[in-house]
């Protein structure tokens, strides 16, 4: 009977973890996709500096860790759970970009091996995440969904409202920062618009957490004036934007022979999606 019970629980252990690795690779799919179907992307493969490159994919594996932490593809109770969910994230992200880009035609016989090993490391960053995203977004029924809400909840504190964010950032700058329309743009907006694109990206932040009452928005506490989350959140979470704006470009040599001006610019302007990559983080993960 204890037998047969073991077996029982065993084998939907394994269905469950089977369906989160389907729910992964939808998540690569659905959220890469762009990227893989992008020209830039493809095209930074052949000159991208390979030490960027590599320093990208070994700080995405720790990101990866503490995302799996929260949001695995299963229920993860240590953190020995969430590196095996991390490193499963990176392998689905791998596969579905080598496979896509050689469906595709990218990956031709000729490009040299470092070639193909760089388009491939560039596209595996946002499909691993998207992996790990697919089992939030995409597999829970509500009320496991809410299960895990609630068992989240005291978990959540402000570094990993930070932390979040942070990684919504990321993903968004990865879709716009290899793009030459981010180079255009600073190229040939004013000033006055670059003040009015930061005021926008500010109170954008503050309104999809708070003002609008979206579904798993942030109530505020009561007694607590609308100045305090946006000391607390919303100005921090707008200085992650932009400082991982910043990365994003000095890995894509967008900052290279540029003058002060105009990184200021384009730190700015990319700051714009990544503050609503930030602020959507909070909503949805």
């Amino acid at each position: 009977m204890g037998v047969a019970a073991s077996r029982q629980t065993g084998g939907g252990e394994t269905t469950h973890f089977i369906t989160g690795l389907a729910r992964g690779l939808a998540g690569a799919l659905l959220f890469a996709l762009p990227m893989l179907m992008t020209m830039e992307m493809w095209f930074l493969g052949l000159y991208v500096n390979r030490s960027r490159l590599l320093l990208l994919c070994i700080l995405n594996l720790p990101l990866l860790i503490v995302l799996a932490r929260r949001i695995g593809f299963e229920k993860t109770s240590s953190w020995h759970e969430a590196v095996r969910d991390a490193i499963i994230a990176y392998g689905l992200g791998i596969a579905v970009s080598a496979g896509i880009l050689s469906v595709l035609g990218i990956l031709n016989d000729q490009l040299t091996t470092s070639t193909a090993i760089a388009k491939i490391a560039l596209q595996s960053v946002p499909a691993s995440i998207g992996a790990l995203l697919g089992r939030s977004q995409l597999g829970a029924h509500s009320e496991e969904k809410d299960e895990e809400e609630g068992e989240h909840q005291g978990e959540t504190g402000y570094l990993h409202e930070l932390f979040m964010m942070m990684v919504g950032a990321l993903f968004l700058n990865l879709n716009v920062a290899p793009t030459d329309e981010m180079t255009l743009i600073a190229y040939k907006i004013t000033p006055f618009h670059t003040a009015c694109i930061v005021l926008i990206s500010i109170a954008l932040m503050h309104g999809f957490v708070y003002a609008l009452h979206f579904k798993g928005s942030h109530g505020l506490s009561k007694g607590n004036g609308w100045w305090q989350s946006f000391i607390r959140f919303t100005m921090p979470g707008y200085i992650i934007a932009l400082a991982v704006s910043v990365y994003a470009l000095w890995t894509f040599e967008r900052l290279d022979h540029t003058s002060l001006s105009q990184i200021l610019t384009a730190v700015v302007i990319l700051g714009f999606p990544a503050s609503i990559g930030a602020a959507a983080a909070r909503l949805i993960l």
